[in-house]
């Protein structure tokens, strides 16, 4: 039987596929950009139909169509990788939850620990002549996923790109259960490519200047890593890699101005490495079958020992706060679920262990309530009670915020705590001080 051929065999509607699907069943929505979009809608008008069934995702850049279903936790329970703004709400409509993990871990999670995957169903990019369905930019972990799934269901897309890459990419038709053909909606846009902010820009400035020519990029989710990048593009910077978990439309920004040849990286030479992207348009039109850029699995691509092994690595990620002890959480407010811990771990010590490596977490010094406009400091005394502290204090490497940059490796507390409060908003530091001395970890003498 031919590709083709077995192909038409599994070709089914969505109303059809979806049926597979039932009470009380593990069902995984693959990842980020490519999580599906007519199967979603088939399953949601399934769901009076059904109760209890457990979906996992991450990243979501559109809200599911199980989301609005009538009451909806009694059918469906979204549980999270990795937080978007999206599951942010969902949270507090006691949809979602979150399921703690290192980004790097999550192929394992799935061979090794996850013991009940009933379906699968993703968006893919079309069927090629050998018969291998690219999973597109949400690759991540989908291969594991369909070695473990009773059930794989492929939502097909035109508009899906081809994302080139090194192995773990693409699903056979052999095993793949069922095909949807869907409506090819447009891929979905991740914003963060806006105008910089001040600042953004203060930042960029005080992180560029510290990356020499032949460096091995990553940056983080969110605008102020996104910023960095774009600072870089415009720079002087030449002979640049990229090895991130994460492709933003800073890369590409990079790109057009011929900063990434990837040639200085000791692996994967003359490729730009991801784990997954999502972003613009003209970010996904970049990455189809574009061989300068290699799209591996997250447990290759966040590796520790392999990112260490990358000379002048430089790792830019967010945070939300930071305590005077050096915490950084990433991930919480409180109690208050933001996002994940995603591959911040990863980078933050692989980076570091680099030769001439640096990793970078870069912050407005202050938030602002949008309900209150009150301002508050990110750098704290200690995280808020219930915060997730995502970087350990002997972890944090470098800190920057628009007022200053710090590395507080081999610091005291008492020299961590002045340094910290050196780049707070000058409005907090006085008050800064005097917790840090209920504390004891501030010292008369010091100098602000």
């Amino acid at each position: 039987m031919s590709y083709q051929e077995e192909y038409k065999q599994k070709l089914t509607t969505a109303d059809e596929a979806v049926k597979t699907v039932k009470s009380g069943d593990w069902l995984d929505y693959g990842w980020s950009v490519c999580s599906p979009n007519a199967l979603d809608k088939a399953l949601a008008a399934r769901a009076g139909e059904l109760t209890d069934v457990k979906v996992r995702g991450g990243i979501l850049t559109r809200r599911p169509a199980i989301f609005d279903v009538p009451d909806a936790p009694a059918h469906f329970t979204w549980n999270s990788w990795h937080m978007s703004g999206i599951e942010r709400k969902a949270v507090g409509e006691g949809i979602a939850y979150y399921i703690p993990l290192r980004y790097s871990e999550l192929p394992g999670y799935y061979r090794n620990c996850i013991k009940s995957l009933d379906v699968a169903m993703f968006q893919v990019a079309p069927m090629d002549e050998h018969g291998w369905f690219n999973f597109g930019p949400g690759g991540s972990h989908l291969k594991a996923v369909c070695e473990v799934a009773k059930k794989v269901i492929v939502e097909v897309n035109r508009n899906v790109p081809v994302c080139l890459g090194g192995f773990d990419n693409c699903v056979h038709i052999d095993d793949v259960d069922m095909v949807v053909e869907g409506k090819n909606p447009p891929m979905e846009e991740l914003g963060g490519s806006g105008a910089l902010s001040d600042i953004d820009m203060a930042v960029a400035r005080l992180v560029v200047p510290e990356i020499p020519d032949g460096a091995c990029l990553q940056l983080g989710i969110g605008s102020m890593p996104n910023a960095i990048g774009k600072m870089i593009a415009e720079s002087e910077l030449k002979d640049l890699g990229v090895h991130t978990e994460m492709y933003v439309d800073a890369f590409v920004e990079m790109a057009a101005a011929g900063k990434l040849s990837c040639l200085r990286k000791p692996i994967d030479r003359g490729r730009q490495v991801y784990a997954f992207a999502a972003g613009s348009q003209k970010l996904y039109d970049y990455l189809n079958n574009n061989p300068a850029c290699m799209a591996a699995p997250v447990s290759y691509v966040n590796d520790i020992a392999r990112v260490s092994s990358i000379d002048n690595f430089i790792s830019i990620n967010g945070a939300v706060d930071i305590d005077l002890f050096g915490q950084v959480s990433s991930e919480s407010s409180g109690v208050h679920h933001i996002s994940g811990a995603g591959g911040q771990q990863d980078f933050v010590m692989g980076a570091y262990l680099s030769k001439g490596g640096k990793s970078f977490i870069c912050c407005s010094s202050t938030v602002t309530n949008k309900k209150t406009g009150e301002k508050t400091s990110r750098i704290r005394p200690t995280l808020l009670e219930g915060s997730v502290a995502t970087c350990t204090r002997t972890n944090l490497h470098y800190l920057v915020t628009e007022y200053g940059m710090v590395n507080v490796k081999g610091l005291a507390t008492w020299q961590r705590a002045e340094a910290l409060i050196g780049i707070a908003n000058p409005i907090f530091r006085d008050q800064l001080i005097a917790e840090a001395e209920k504390m004891h970890i501030w010292r008369r003498s010091n100098k602000i």
